[in-house]
C-alpha cells in the first residue's frame, strides 16, 4: 500500500469514539420518544412527508440517507484494494462471514424467532415484514463505524481500510441478489425493480459521488482538505440519521404503543447473530494464525451491519409504516452497545488468542 493510503487509514481510525457515537443508543432512544410523541399528536406533517414520493422512493428520506452515506463513503480509498494480497487470510475470513454466513444465519434466526418462537407476541400481519427487515440488516457489512471499532481494538488500519473498500465494491454487485434470494426463500414477494433502484440510489450513486468528491479534495488540498470536510460533515451525517429515526417512529408510533415488546423481541435475533458472526470470524482467524491486530477488526467487520443502507432499502421496498423499516431501526438501537461489548471481548481475550496452540495428540 502507498504511503498516502497508510496516512488515510491511520487518520480514519485515529479518533476515539466521539461524544455522539458513545451515546448513540441514548440519542436513538430519545428519537424514538420524540417520533412516537410527534406522530401521535401531529400526524398531518408525517402524512405529508410520507406522500412526497417519486417511483416509490420517498424524497425527504432519500436526501437524509444520502447525507448519512456519502460522508462515510468519502473515507474509503478504493486504491487500498491493491493491498488485498498482503492480508489475504484475514480478508478471506471476513468475506466468508460477511457474504456466505451472516445474511443466511440472520434469515435462519428470523425464521426461528419471528415466525416461530415469538410469533404469538408479534402482529401477525407484520411477520413477513420483520423477517425482511432483519435480512436487509444483515445483507450489507458496515462501512463507517468499523473504523472506530477497529481503532478501539487496536486493529491494523491498512487491513481495515482494505476490507472496507473491498466490501463496498462487493455491495454494488452482491446486495440485491442476496436480498432477493433470501426474501424469495422466505416466501416474500420481491419487488425487483424497487430493489435494484435502491441499490442504484443508495450504493452506486453515493459511491461514485463520494469518490469523485474525494479525488477533487485530494487534488486541491491534499489530506488536510479531506480531513476538514470529513470533520465538517460528521455532525451532518449523525443529524440526518437521527432525523430519519424521528420520521420512522413518527409513522410506527401507534404500532409500538400497541405492541411494546416488539423492539425487545426483534433485538434478540440481532444480538445472537452479532455474537455468533464475530465469534466465528475471531476463531477462524486464530485457527489460521492471523495476527490479533487483524483478527480483531475482522471479527468486528464480520459482525456489524450497514444499518443506514438497510433502513433506506426497507423504506423503499416496504414503506415507512412497515415492520421491515422498524426491524432495521432496532439494529440502529443496539449497534453501539453490542459492538462495544464485542470490542471489550476481543481486547480481553488477546492473551488467549496469542497463546501458542497445542496440536491435538494422536491416538495410539
Amino acid at each position: 500500500m502507498t504511503a498516502e493510503c497508510e496516512v488515510v487509514a491511520k487518520r480514519a481510525q485515529g479518533a476515539p469514539l466521539g461524544f455522539f457515537e458513545r451515546h448513540l443508543t441514548l440519542w436513538v432512544a430519545l428519537c424514538i420518544v420524540a417520533g412516537i410523541t410527534l406522530g401521535h399528536f401531529l400526524p398531518a406533517p408525517f402524512r405529508f412527508i410520507g406522500s412526497l414520493e417519486l417511483a416509490q422512493v420517498n424524497l425527504p428520506v432519500a436526501l437524509l440517507i444520502w447525507l448519512m452515506i456519502v460522508p462515510m463513503l468519502l473515507k474509503v480509498d478504493f486504491s487500498a484494494l491493491a493491498d488485498v494480497k498482503s492480508q489475504w487470510k484475514g480478508i478471506g475470513v471476513t468475506l466468508f462471514v460477511n457474504w456466505a454466513v451472516k445474511p443466511f444465519s440472520m434469515a435462519l434466526l428470523a425464521w426461528l424467532f419471528v415466525r416461530g418462537l415469538f410469533a404469538d407476541w408479534l402482529p401477525a400481519e407484520q411477520l413477513d415484514a420483520y423477517v425482511a427487515g432483519l435480512i436487509l440488516l444483515a445483507a450489507a457489512p458496515c462501512t463507517a463505524m468499523v473504523f472506530v471499532w477497529s481503532n478501539l481494538s487496536r486493529g491494523e488500519p491498512n487491513f481495515t481500510l482494505t476490507q472496507v473498500a473491498l466490501n463496498d465494491t462487493l455491495m454494488v454487485f452482491a446486495f440485491a441478489p442476496i436480498v432477493g434470494l433470501l426474501l424469495g426463500l422466505s416466501a416474500i414477494t420481491v419487488p425487483w425493480n424497487t430493489l435494484f433502484l435502491s441499490v442504484v440510489l443508495y450504493i452506486v450513486i453515493p459511491v461514485i459521488a463520494a469518490q469523485l468528491w474525494r479525488r477533487a479534495l485530494l487534488a486541491r488540498g491534499g489530506e488536510e482538505a479531506l480531513t476538514r470536510v470529513l470533520t465538517a460533515l460528521h455532525p451532518v451525517s449523525l443529524s440526518a440519521l437521527l432525523a430519519t429515526l424521528v420520521l420512522l417512529f413518527g409513522f410506527q408510533g401507534d404500532q409500538i404503543i400497541e405492541q411494546p415488546l416488539v423492539i425487545l423481541l426483534l433485538a434478540v435475533p440481532i444480538l445472537i447473530q452479532v455474537y455468533f458472526n464475530s465469534g466465528l470470524a475471531y476463531l477462524l482467524n486464530r485457527q489460521l494464525k492471523v495476527p490479533h491486530n487483524v483478527a480483531g477488526p475482522s471479527a468486528l467487520i464480520g459482525a456489524s451491519n450497514f444499518f443506514e443502507l438497510a433502513v433506506a432499502a426497507a423504506i423503499s421496498l416496504f414503506g415507512f409504516h412497515s415492520g421491515a423499516a422498524l426491524a432495521t431501526v432496532v439494529g440502529v438501537l443496539v449497534e453501539v452497545p453490542v459492538m462495544l461489548s464485542v470490542v471489550k471481548i476481543v481486547n480481553a481475550t488477546r492473551p488467549w488468542y496469542e497463546r501458542p496452540q497445542v496440536p491435538a495428540k494422536r491416538k495410539t
